[in-house]
Parts: C-alpha cells; structure tokens; sequence
C-alpha cells in the first residue's frame, strides 16, 4: 500500500476509534441521549475527520519530503477513513438500546485497533504485544476518562 494511503488509514481509524468512543462514552454518560449520541458522532465524522485530514496535511507538508500527490492523497484517505469509520459508529446506537450500543462500540472500536495494530505490526516486521498494549491502554483510558467527565456533567449540570 501507498505510503501515503497507509498514513490515512492508520491514522484516520486510530483517531476515529478512539475520539469518537470518548464522545459516545462521555455524552452517553452525560445525557443518555441517543439523540445527543448521534449528533455528536456525525459531528466528529465531519468536522473531526476534516481537521485530522488539515493536521495530516500540514504535517506532510512540513516534511517536505513527499511530493504535492502524496500530500493529498494522505490528506483525503485521512478524511475518508476517518469520516467512514467515525460514522460506522450510528449502526449500533439505531438498532439497539443506548447503554448496549454503548458497550458493542466500545467492542467493535477495541477489535478494530488490535487488528490495526497486528497488521502494522506486521508490516514492521516486530512483535505486536507492545503496540497493541500501548494503544489499547490509550484507548481504555481516553474511554474512563471521557465516561468520568460525563457523569460528572451530569451531576452538576443535569
């Protein structure tokens, strides 16, 4: 895969993974909503996966080691990887209760980035115990976290 394509994607699912489980968690928390849920998943699909694909962008440009086709291929599979997945998201929360889809996301994110990692892994040739322990804890900690924040909102705004 295109040098540049991989960095969309690597970086597009690791940041709608984890930003938009947070989300769900802390607004999920926060509101019980599934309406408050959603909107705040299409926001992060939208204007979440358009900033990321400005940073990626930029931070390619400022490598000044690509040519002017990689930068933009690495700024739109950002976009279109983060958008597309960040927006896989709703299923669970149209089909099922809040708290359950809560839960299956939170699954579903946690599987997808150990496959993420045992392929990248893969492709460095190294042991995938390590990233995939790093990334998880990141992940696991963005979600306590997010889901503190919400109750917290809650309590004292709600």
């Amino acid at each position: 895969m295109r040098h540049a394509i991989e960095t969309g994607l690597s970086f597009g699912l690791t940041s709608g993974i984890i930003t938009t489980l947070g989300l769900m968690v802390g607004l999920h928390s926060g509101t019980g909503s599934d309406a408050v849920v959603i909107g705040g998943i299409l926001t992060i699909a939208i204007a979440d996966a358009f900033s990321d694909a400005l940073g990626i962008h930029m931070s390619e440009e400022a490598e000044n080691k690509h040519t002017y086709t990689e930068v933009w291929e690495a700024t739109l599979s950002t976009f279109f990887f983060k958008f597309i997945f960040a927006s896989t998201f709703i299923i669970p929360v149209l089909v099922l209760r809040l708290s359950t889809a809560i839960g299956v996301s939170v699954v579903y994110g946690l599987v997808v980035l150990v496959l993420l990692n045992l392929r990248l892994a893969r492709n460095q040739h190294i042991s995938p115990l390590k990233p995939i322990l790093e990334h998880l804890t990141i992940a696991l900690v963005v979600i306590v976290l997010t889901h503190i924040v919400g109750d917290w909102i809650s309590r004292f705004f709600g």
